[in-house]
């Protein structure tokens, strides 16, 4: 077993030492987090075995608990979108027992956060779901519009062999900036910090020798604010940390990264931070020794973090014995065929002009809209679909997201600046064709950084929009804000930047989420609403896969309306940056 742990030898060592007369008692506390529908060791996308799963994740669960310490097992949400697995059961077989909540039930949880992409599912869903777990959902920040009381559990207290734990449990406040409003209907999503300093008095008068934060909000000590701060939409858990004091352990997710360290709080205390990053591949476990009590009460304990690597660990067969006919269901359903597809597609052509694979998403929500021009991205960095025939499966590939498409009016001035915001996080300013295309992460040298042979982006490949229904060319020689010159529509009319336009776009970017609307067009939030004219009543993969049903025969069109210049240099660039992406010049 891989790990990685963070302690603090010398406190361990004298608590060790004083309680060599009356024992230790251990409480194990483990998270996972972010586990987006990875339950079994199968990736029913692309149709494969995962070394990681919560199957294997069963397994250290066994081992752990057959020692003399106590275990605690909580998770950090985001636990229903990303397999099919959730998807079937979110959405298509609504009278059984939820794979989520039957595995988790299993598994023996005590406690779980309420995740962003929990709330994507819809009331039906989580709803149905806080009935199906035997254990309570948290969120004391998502609150009820009407009583103003949390609209989940905002705390929960465990005891487990005379110890009292609080669990205290926060989301993300920036759903709103997300999701269509329909999906948590009479809900509100008010401040991390001001939320916790309410709560932490009503947990204390609980007397707690513990306390838990379980917070679905990123980790970073840098975006800590005070009161006159900013709170980001992904790390809102450093404000409390910092400023609240109480807690002993905050248990972090939503930004997929793992974290293992402990910080001093604003009144000297010290407080272990630790996320167990994603899709079953890690679990965060703090690790609690007590020894009795001190003369006022307080518990005498050392808490010290480990992040625990699982895919060394085989899965474990009660648990695949256990959802063997799950696996079975779902994999029927993504194997189904549904059409027929002429040609390859790939994302990996959609950075560097137009492609098949974002046009095939394109020419979807021209259909359904009616809309002038499209905006879409590719949402899968880097998949493909081979020809011939093309399974349900195929389509999680096409669209990640359960996304419903929406209809907005735009001027072709906010179009344009529009675009210009989506390029400017996409493409550098080039001086010459020997400068790098695509903004990658960088060293010092300002050279790629490789992983593995390989670079990343430094920003995500689902805020990339291209455009449909304008012919129009990127300028990268040009700096950020002057790239974009739109020739016409794409039907031959002229394109007038007075001019109203419809606009198809998914619900994430609808609401403001990548800031295209709101720093890039310059339409607020508040405006944003009223520009919506339309949306569909089913995410966006529900009319793909319908569409594709229908025609049969697909064949994959590359509209050709954008492009990148200056050409010459862009015969240097895409191959070498393609390289870097991707490993290879199969350009």
């Amino acid at each position: 077993m891989k790990y990685r742990i963070k302690f603090l030898p010398g406190i361990i060592l004298l608590l060790s030492l004083a309680c060599t007369k009356t024992g230790i008692q251990k409480v194990s506390i483990v998270e996972t987090t972010d586990v987006h529908g990875v339950i079994l060791p199968y990736d029913f996308i692309e149709k494969r075995e995962l070394k990681s799963s919560l199957a294997s994740t069963a397994t250290y669960l066994k081992q752990l608990r057959k020692g003399k310490n106590h275990v605690i097992l909580l998770d950090n949400g985001d636990n229903l979108q990303g397999q099919p697995a959730v998807y079937y059961y979110n959405f298509i077989d609504t009278a059984s027992l939820h794979i989520n909540a039957a595995a988790m039930n299993f598994l023996g949880y005590h406690a779980a956060t309420v995740g962003n992409h929990d709330i994507e599912a819809g009331h039906a869903v989580y709803d149905r779901l806080v009935k199906a777990y035997d254990f309570p959902l948290l969120a004391a920040n998502a609150v009820n519009i009407k009583s103003g009381e949390p609209y989940f559990k905002p705390y929960t207290i465990i005891r487990k062999n005379g110890i009292k734990i609080a669990v205290f449990g926060l989301i993300t406040p920036a759903v709103p900036d997300w999701l269509p409003p329909e999906l948590y209907a009479g809900m509100e999503f008010r401040d991390m910090l001001e939320t916790a300093e309410k709560w932490m008095p009503v947990i204390k008068a609980e007397n707690p020798d513990i306390i838990v934060g379980l917070f679905h909000s990123g980790w970073d000590i840098s975006q800590n604010r005070m009161r006159d701060g900013y709170e980001t939409e992904t790390s809102g858990s450093s404000s409390v940390a910092i400023n609240v004091p109480g807690f002993d352990i905050i248990f972090t997710g939503h930004d997929h990264r793992i974290a293992n360290e402990i910080i001093i709080n604003n009144v000297g205390d010290s407080v272990l931070i630790l996320n167990g990053g994603s899709r079953s591949e890690n679990l965060a476990q703090a690790d609690i020794l007590i020894c009795g009590k001190e003369p006022g009460g307080r518990l005498r304990k050392s808490v010290t973090g480990r992040i625990i690597d699982v895919d060394l660990c085989r899965p474990d067969p009660s648990f695949m014995k256990r959802f063997s006919e799950h696996k079975k269901t779902v994999k029927e359903y993504v194997d189904k065929e549904i059409a027929t597809l002429s040609d390859n597609v790939t994302s990996r052509d959609a950075y560097f002009g137009s492609s098949a694979f974002v046009d095939m998403i394109h020419s979807v929500q021209h259909e359904i809209t009616g809309a002038d021009i499209s905006f879409a991205a590719p949402l899968s960095f880097d998949v493909s679909i081979s020809k011939g025939p093309v399974t349900v499966g195929d389509m999680f590939k096409l669209y990640r997201f359960e996304n419903m498409l929406y209809t907005v009016w735009m001027t072709g001035h906010e179009i344009i600046k529009y675009l210009e915001f989506s390029y400017s996080q996409w493409l550098n300013t080039m001086n010459s064709p020997d400068d790098l295309l695509l903004r990658v992460r960088t060293d010092k040298n300002n050279k790629p950084e490789l992983t593995n042979g390989r670079a990343w982006l430094r920003n995500q490949a689902y805020n990339f929009d291209s455009a449909a229904g304008i012919d129009y060319t990127v300028d990268v020689s040009k700096p950020a804000g002057s790239r974009i010159v739109i020739s016409s529509l794409s039907n031959g009319n002229a394109f007038d930047p007075d001019a109203r336009y419809k606009v198809a776009v998914n619900s994430y970017r609808g609401n403001g989420g990548g800031g295209h609307f709101e720093e890039g067009a310059g339409i607020g939030k508040e405006e944003l609403k009223s520009r919506i004219i339309a949306s569909t009543d089913k995410d966006l993969r529900y009319y793909i896969l319908k569409d594709m049903e229908s025609k049969k025969e697909i064949n994959p069109v590359v509209y050709n309306n954008w492009k990148i210049i200056p050409e010459e240099w862009m015969r240097t660039a895409v191959p070498r940056d393609y390289k870097f992406l991707f490993g290879s010049t199969d350009y």
